[in-house]
């Protein structure tokens, strides 16, 4: 059983932190090195960042697989666009290949036809080939490549990706 549980509490937030530390590390390490994890993760996903993240507008959802956190997303709608940015979608190891993240992505498509937009975009790091064969097989087609200054001496490499919604 999966659900989705929009993060509200100081609690959740911690939660979402705590995923992120470990989810990032693990993943993340092989494709950019651990100093930029540790940069990204103190500057993007530590509490402090995901509760100022939240007074911007963006949502977060732990995602709940038989009754336990494997993982998280944040969203922000982006109305004048009629668009959704999917900022974040993170399982962890050991949840992966259970269709948790095709979920995800059907419950956020939900969400976004519910307001009326008309397609969801995320960035990828260009590397991360297993992530970029998920979000292709889930109708996402990679529009342009980014490359972002993040600070701290450190750039994303990315690819933006979409799926425009047929509702």
């Amino acid at each position: 059983m999966i659900e989705f549980i929009k993060v509200q509490t100081q609690t959740e937030i911690q939660q979402v932190a705590e995923m992120a530390q470990l989810i990032w590390t693990e993943h993340y390490t092989p494709i950019i090195g651990k100093a930029q994890v540790d940069y990204m993760v103190a500057n993007f996903q530590s509490p402090p960042a995901i509760h100022d993240q939240l007074k911007k507008g963006y949502a977060y959802y732990l995602i709940e697989y038989e009754n336990k956190p494997v993982g998280y997303f944040s969203i922000l709608s982006q109305k004048t666009e009629k668009t959704l940015f999917l900022s974040k979608i993170y399982v962890d190891k050991s949840s992966r290949g259970k269709g948790l993240a095709r979920k995800s992505i059907e419950f956020i498509q939900v969400l976004s036809e519910n307001q009326g937009l008309k397609s969801i975009w995320l960035t990828v790091n260009k590397n991360n080939l297993d992530s970029i064969r998920v979000y292709q097989k889930m109708g996402f087609e990679i529009e342009q490549t980014l490359l972002q200054d993040i600070g701290g001496g450190f750039v994303m490499d990315d690819y933006k990706m979409v799926k425009i919604l047929d509702f």
